[in-house]
């Protein structure tokens, strides 16, 4: 069973416990921030799951993923704005027809997409970080996935890569020798191919589930998917020097979980994807995290959204 599937289930009790450093059962403070509003596009919304967003620089294409009803299933897909449309969702070149794919991320210069997939898993289960290079001198193609070497890659699962402007990579796994059932890690690069690997540690890492994370760009604001005993949410941290310091729990629905955080470039709205009603299992949602957001982030075409 895949990573994503799994995560959102509830913690053992004792982890519970030993979070109590955090916050007494479990329980984050609420951000004091207006309640997200839903904004998936017309061209995307559907009665499956659509998640994990990532924008080009200019706004005029987007790459995301899509799961069924269960939350399973994984696909990927790619639109573009053309005419003030956003034209219908296909799977991108370089997707793998009945593997499960997801989490797609643009590096900051647009040049290589990160995503998880099981391709190299026999079992179809276990996702790795894989990356895609696109030719930006020529005709814009996709070349050639390659799976990043292990230590990026476990024998468990990976989710949510994001590329960092400095070259690094954030991700999330449920890895042996964490602090928990998952926790979030920082790759960097190295010569010669190799990386180096490194839980990115407490209060972000904890005894309990934290499997997604989101880094704003100046590296001052994080976001992450934890499950700390009931189902997954959003926990927000701000940079105080050298450590993290959680801010709160997103306003969102405590009845069902949220996924793939996405972070606008000045850190102040972020977008993510949670159930809405019974007629469409997952939209994406935005929510303020501070005053004075960008209020043409994200990107739009034209004026459909629901």
């Amino acid at each position: 069973m895949p990573f994503h599937a799994v995560s959102r289930t509830t913690v053992p009790l004792c982890a519970c416990l030993l979070l109590s450093w955090i916050a007494p059962d479990c329980r984050a403070e609420v951000l004091d921030v207006a309640a997200p509003v839903r904004m998936t596009p017309d061209a995307f919304s559907s009665g499956d799951y659509e998640s994990s967003p990532t924008f080009s620089n200019d706004g005029r294409e987007v790459f995301f993923f899509r799961a069924d009803a269960g939350y399973r299933r994984y696909r990927l897909l790619t639109s573009r704005c053309v005419d003030g449309r956003w034209t219908p969702p296909v799977a991108p070149s370089f997707a793998m027809p009945d593997v499960s794919e997801a989490d797609p991320a643009l590096s900051t210069d647009g040049r290589w997409l990160y995503y998880v997939s099981a391709r190299a898993d026999p079992a179809g289960e276990r996702l790795d970080i894989w990356r895609v290079q696109r030719d930006g001198y020529g005709d814009g193609r996709w070349g050639e996935p390659e799976r990043l070497p292990e230590p990026v890659n476990s024998a468990a699962s990976q989710l949510l890569p994001r590329p960092q402007p400095d070259g690094r990579l954030l991700f999330g796994s449920s890895r042996e020798g964490g602090m928990g059932q998952g926790d979030i890690y920082l790759a960097t690069p190295g010569a010669g191919g190799k990386w180096n690997v490194e839980n990115v540690g407490a209060p972000v890492s904890t005894p309990a589930n934290e499997y997604e994370a989101e880094l704003s760009r100046d590296g001052r604001v994080l976001v992450t998917v934890a499950n700390r005993g009931t189902t997954s949410h959003l926990y927000v941290y701000d940079r105080r020097g050298t450590t993290w310091r959680e801010r709160g729990r997103v306003p969102a629905r405590t009845d069902v979980f949220q996924v793939g955080p996405l972070l606008s470039p000045d850190g102040r709205r972020l977008l993510f994807s949670q159930a809405d009603g019974a007629e469409r299992s997952g939209e994406w949602f935005v929510v303020d995290l501070a005053p004075d957001a960008d209020m043409a982030w994200p990107p739009r075409c034209g004026s459909g959204t629901r």
